[in-house]
């Protein structure tokens, strides 16, 4: 009988060469120094937020592909998303590239979700290389799913600011020497009746919760087997209540527990509870944990990126905040 949601990859797809972008705001973080390009400006110098929001994709895929001598042509796969309207700065994005497209929506567990997409048909014997990841660009964003920019509404402690940053990785069959994706487990859909998009850390929460301990059962595995297991961007608020939530079902939570948006803007209040987006867990997972795998800091790391599925027309409808987490684990080999 095959396990639900359990996948384990007998070949161990590698994460050969990754890619990142970010906005000038993105200087913030403390990881900026490990970004691969940082633009002055939020618009790229373009005309709207998503056509700079598709130039932080095309920059992000380039730069990877760059990093192990190939080209968009030399690529089978482009596996991508975003959360604008119908996913357009990845659908503009993949037009310029000309990369074989398959647009995938999982909100901000996107660069989770396409990591595992990448690593099945890796495995299939069905691609020698193909891009994955996930973007977000703050203003596009923030005016489609909470209040436009421009009405400076005040937000609470609970809100998150999302982050403008593009993150790819090129996922090809096994290299020594480079992180390897090893099994993973995806997530169902959680949903325990919130309706707050300035609370979405509490949201996801209990998603990222059930994904981790069915990863860990069903993979038989302990937490203490890992050098860090990380999550998405649950924030500050989020991150809180989902050690709790794990505390409750008997897994042992320690300082190996770190989550990109809550870290992603170091303390700094002006962020409240830290950052979220597509683009938070795919900037944070393709920089500081390859860069630590590689440098041999990490050895085993479980990776676990949350979304909440609503759209503004469920918001406006008033309809609770479905949320997904996938979890994907990578190993040095």
């Amino acid at each position: 009988m095959v396990a639900r949601g359990l996948l384990t990859f007998k070949t161990t797809p590698s994460i050969v060469a990754t890619g990142v972008t970010a906005g000038p705001l993105e200087r913030k973080s403390p990881f900026v120094h490990q970004f691969d390009k940082v633009y002055d400006d939020e618009r790229c110098g373009l005309k709207t937020n998503e056509h700079a929001h598709a130039k932080m994709i095309e920059d992000a895929c380039m730069i990877a592909l760059s990093k192990i001598d190939l080209i968009p042509s030399d690529a089978n796969f482009l596996l991508i998303g975003d959360l604008v309207n119908q996913m357009t700065p990845s659908n503009f994005s993949a037009s310029t590239l000309g990369i074989p497209y398959i647009g995938l929506f999982s909100a901000c567990a996107t660069s989770v979700s396409s990591l595992l997409m990448a690593a099945l048909l890796t495995e299939a014997g069905m691609s020698n290389c193909a891009i994955a990841g996930a973007a977000s660009q703050h203003n596009a964003i923030e005016r489609q799913f909470r209040y436009p920019v421009e009405y400076g509404a005040q937000k609470g402690e609970t809100a998150q600011w999302t982050v403008t940053a593009a993150g790819m990785a090129a996922v090809t069959p096994y290299k020594k020497g480079v992180p390897s994706i090893k099994c993973a487990t995806i997530g169902c859909v959680t949903d325990l009746g919130m309706t707050d998009p300035l609370n979405m850390g509490a949201a996801m929460a209990p998603a990222a919760a059930d994904t981790v301990t069915r990863h860990l059962t069903g993979h038989g595995m302990k937490a203490s087997d890992y050098d860090c297991i990380m999550t998405g961007d649950l924030g500050k608020t989020g991150f809180e209540l989902y050690k709790q939530l794990l505390g409750n079902k008997g897994v042992e939570v320690t300082d190996k527990f770190r989550d990109a948006g809550a870290e992603f803007y170091s303390n700094d209040p002006t962020f409240l509870s830290g950052a979220s987006g597509a683009g938070c867990s795919a900037a944070i997972y393709f920089t500081e944990i390859i860069g630590k795998m590689v440098a041999g800091e990490y050895k085993r790391v479980l990776l676990i990126a949350t979304g909440a599925l609503l759209s503004p027309m469920s918001f406006q409808q008033g309809d609770t905040i479905p949320c997904i987490a996938h979890a994907v684990e990578l190993t040095m080999k």
